[in-house]
């Protein structure tokens, strides 16, 4: 008996670590999107010296990515229900790959542009099917957990980008080519792993009518509740009969979803996010740190986006999405109005602006950067979950794009400047607080079948966490 015991023990160690590694090879798509996003931090003042561009033109060839990703998160779940979750995985570190090695070897602002949309459908897309895999891969009690993975792979991808900026900086004229190519290495890793991945056993459910393979998936990843995942399944499947379409997807039932879905992306953006990770030694120049230190600095943030998403990934499934979006918004609203003013004041001498852009990341890493991706994949029901991804994705980058395209122009105007553009981003937070506190449901424990359920029949109403 004891043997026995200890054997199943072994077991269930086993299948732990298997649906553990599954979720870390799926998020390495975020790892790319992380590094992706932020390599350009340290490539961007280089580049527009080298081919001479205005302000407007710049931030356009920064914004280039970030239109690939509006594309790539709009329909990047359309080939997910046709081909499947880990088909297109693999054909985005395909697109990573290539993106980046034509990008790094570029002679023109022209095909720069080129390359960088082509990278960025790879990072549009892989936010809206990575953890919409890992979320039907998943138990409901973990989901949180390992959803956010996908998260830590991006801050991690961000420190390392970080990381590798700084060290390639002194490297001359074409140290931007050497950052952006460092990209190829982790492309060709995510596609080797994939191979070792299964299908989501939802999706073949769904769409393959494959049952037994999708129990044998279940039984890895959730051996304790593989019979009611099945049966909750095949209940939403009895219920609507055929795969939704489109139109289905923009009808009254799923106004709720959409309308949390459409908020959340949106405040991630308006919180100035992207304007740090895009700009970060550009923003510490501005706040009189040398370049050195600057790039030093940077690799900081870096590093507090990742100790901060690790609190949060331990958080998640414990106080629930909803108390961490608060904490993280009024971490926000404490360090952007505290930057406003020391722009606006001129009190930028030290480590004060550091330390606040320090603050306002580890907010951003417990809330938003935390619970973003994990609530969108929520809060649609299976047969729509691709096309509330790809919604909640595509107003994501929209907003980055904006952001993006629209600072280097803003915050060398003298008209406006930093101290404006930080003040702005907080009276967005201040109204992040109140829809959280007012009207974000908390998802934490509920099975996404339940989700449905509850959305559907408590248009109004908190969702109530289970005990």
């Amino acid at each position: 008996m004891i043997l026995f015991s200890l054997h199943n023990k072994t077991i269930g160690w086993h299948m732990n670590t298997k649906i553990l590694f599954w979720s870390i090879v799926i998020a390495l798509g975020g790892l790319l999107f992380g590094m992706d996003v932020a390599v350009i931090s340290g490539a961007e003042q280089q580049i527009q010296k080298i081919w001479n561009l205005s302000d407007v033109l710049h931030g356009q060839a920064l914004a280039s990515a970030l239109y690939g990703t509006i594309i790539g998160a709009l329909f990047g779940g359309i080939p997910a229900e046709r081909y499947g979750r880990k088909k297109v995985l693999l054909w985005i570190g395909i697109l990573f790959f290539i993106a980046s090695l034509g990008s790094a070897l570029a002679h023109d602002v022209v095909t720069f542009m080129a390359f960088r949309f082509m990278g960025g459908l790879g990072v549009g897309a892989s936010s809206v099917v990575a953890p919409m895999f890992i979320s039907e891969l998943a138990a409901a009690k973990n989901r949180g957990k390992l959803v956010a993975t996908f998260q830590f792979n991006i801050v991690f991808g961000i420190l390392l980008a970080y990381l590798s900026n700084f060290l390639l900086s002194g490297t001359g004229e074409d140290a931007w080519r050497w950052m952006l190519g460092i990209l190829t290495i982790p492309a060709a890793l995510f596609v080797a792993l994939l191979y070792f991945v299964p299908e989501s056993p939802r999706w073949l459910m769904v769409h393959k009518n494959d049952y037994t393979r999708a129990r044998e998936i279940l039984s890895v990843s959730d051996p304790e509740g593989v019979n009611e995942a099945i049966r909750s399944i095949q209940i939403s499947i009895d219920e609507e009969h055929k795969k939704a379409r489109l139109t289905d997807f923009v009808s009254k039932r799923y106004l709720q979803p959409i309308v949390m879905a459409v908020l959340i992306a949106a405040f991630n953006q308006l919180s100035g996010i992207n304007a740090i990770i895009y700009f970060a030694p550009r923003v510490f120049e501005l706040a009189g740190l040398g370049k050195s230190a600057a790039f030093l600095q940077s690799a900081g943030v870096g590093l507090v986006n990742l100790v901060f998403t690790m609190l949060g990934l331990y958080l998640i499934d414990r106080i629930g999405r909803r108390k961490l979006m608060l904490i993280g918004s009024l971490g926000y609203i404490f360090s952007l109005g505290a930057i406003a003013a020391a722009f606006q004041f001129q009190y930028l001498g030290g480590m004060v602006v550091p330390a606040l852009v320090f603050i306002f990341i580890a907010s951003h890493a417990i809330g938003q950067g935390a619970v973003i991706w994990v609530f969108i994949s929520e809060i649609f029901p299976n047969q729509v979950r691709s096309y509330g991804q790809s919604l909640g994705s595509s107003v994501h980058w929209i907003m980055a794009a904006i952001v993006t395209s629209v600072f280097p122009f803003v915050a060398n105007n003298s008209s406006i400047g930093p101290a404006k553009i930080f003040l702005c981003f907080m009276m967005m937070m201040v109204l992040q607080l109140l829809w959280v506190v007012f009207k974000m449901p908390e998802t934490k424990g509920v099975s996404l079948e339940q989700m449905e359920e509850k959305l559907a029949t408590k248009s109004t109403e908190t969702i109530a966490t289970p005990a």
